[in-house]
Protein backbone atom coordinates (compact mmCIF):
# COMPACT_ATOMS: atom_id res chain seq x y z
CA UNK A 1 0.00 0.00 0.00
CA UNK A 2 1.58 3.59 -1.04
CA UNK A 3 1.05 6.18 0.88
CA UNK A 4 0.74 9.75 -0.45
CA UNK A 5 2.24 12.23 1.72
CA UNK A 6 0.55 16.02 1.98
CA UNK A 7 3.33 18.38 2.39
CA UNK A 8 2.08 22.02 2.53
CA UNK A 9 2.81 24.24 -0.37
CA UNK A 10 5.81 26.09 -0.17
CA UNK A 11 5.65 29.99 -0.31
CA UNK A 12 8.42 32.78 0.12
CA UNK A 13 8.00 35.66 1.44
CA UNK A 14 8.51 39.16 -0.53
CA UNK A 15 11.58 40.00 -1.11
CA UNK A 16 13.43 36.97 0.25
CA UNK A 17 15.78 35.92 -2.56
CA UNK A 18 17.22 39.66 -2.44
CA UNK A 19 17.95 39.42 1.79
CA UNK A 20 18.77 35.74 1.11
CA UNK A 21 21.43 36.59 -1.60
CA UNK A 22 22.85 39.94 0.22
CA UNK A 23 22.81 37.37 4.00
CA UNK A 24 24.70 34.65 2.22
CA UNK A 25 27.02 36.71 -0.37
CA UNK A 26 28.37 38.59 3.25
CA UNK A 27 28.40 35.53 5.41
CA UNK A 28 30.19 33.50 2.59
CA UNK A 29 27.93 30.40 4.30
CA UNK A 30 24.52 28.96 3.45
CA UNK A 31 22.47 27.91 6.17
CA UNK A 32 19.84 25.12 6.52
CA UNK A 33 17.08 27.72 6.47
CA UNK A 34 18.49 29.28 3.79
CA UNK A 35 18.17 25.87 1.92
CA UNK A 36 15.25 25.40 2.48
CA UNK A 37 14.56 29.41 1.23
CA UNK A 38 16.10 28.19 -1.95
CA UNK A 39 14.27 24.92 -2.55
CA UNK A 40 11.52 26.74 -2.58
CA UNK A 41 12.38 29.35 -4.57
CA UNK A 42 13.19 26.84 -6.91
CA UNK A 43 9.66 25.35 -6.86
CA UNK A 44 7.94 29.31 -7.05
CA UNK A 45 6.42 29.87 -10.47
CA UNK A 46 6.47 33.48 -10.37
CA UNK A 47 9.88 34.41 -10.05
CA UNK A 48 11.05 37.34 -11.43
CA UNK A 49 14.07 36.59 -13.81
CA UNK A 50 16.02 38.68 -11.55
CA UNK A 51 15.27 36.26 -8.54
CA UNK A 52 15.82 33.61 -10.75
CA UNK A 53 19.40 34.62 -11.71
CA UNK A 54 20.45 35.18 -8.19
CA UNK A 55 18.94 31.82 -7.47
CA UNK A 56 21.31 30.59 -10.14
CA UNK A 57 24.25 33.11 -8.75
CA UNK A 58 23.74 30.95 -5.20
CA UNK A 59 24.46 27.51 -6.49
CA UNK A 60 26.55 28.17 -8.98
CA UNK A 61 28.96 29.48 -5.91
CA UNK A 62 27.75 26.31 -3.49
CA UNK A 63 29.21 24.58 -6.79
CA UNK A 64 32.37 26.15 -6.93
CA UNK A 65 33.03 25.89 -3.43
CA UNK A 66 32.57 30.03 -2.74
CA UNK A 67 29.88 29.09 -0.41
CA UNK A 68 29.97 26.81 2.19
CA UNK A 69 27.16 25.06 3.25
CA UNK A 70 26.91 25.07 7.15
CA UNK A 71 24.44 23.25 9.59
CA UNK A 72 23.31 25.78 11.46
CA UNK A 73 19.74 27.09 11.53
CA UNK A 74 20.29 30.53 10.66
CA UNK A 75 23.09 33.56 10.84
CA UNK A 76 21.78 36.39 13.25
CA UNK A 77 23.77 39.68 12.63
Amino acid sequence: MVTHLMFPPLQLIPGAIAELFAQVSSSGEITLADRYGLMAAIFEEALSDDERCAVDRLLKAVCRGRLHPVDKLSVVL
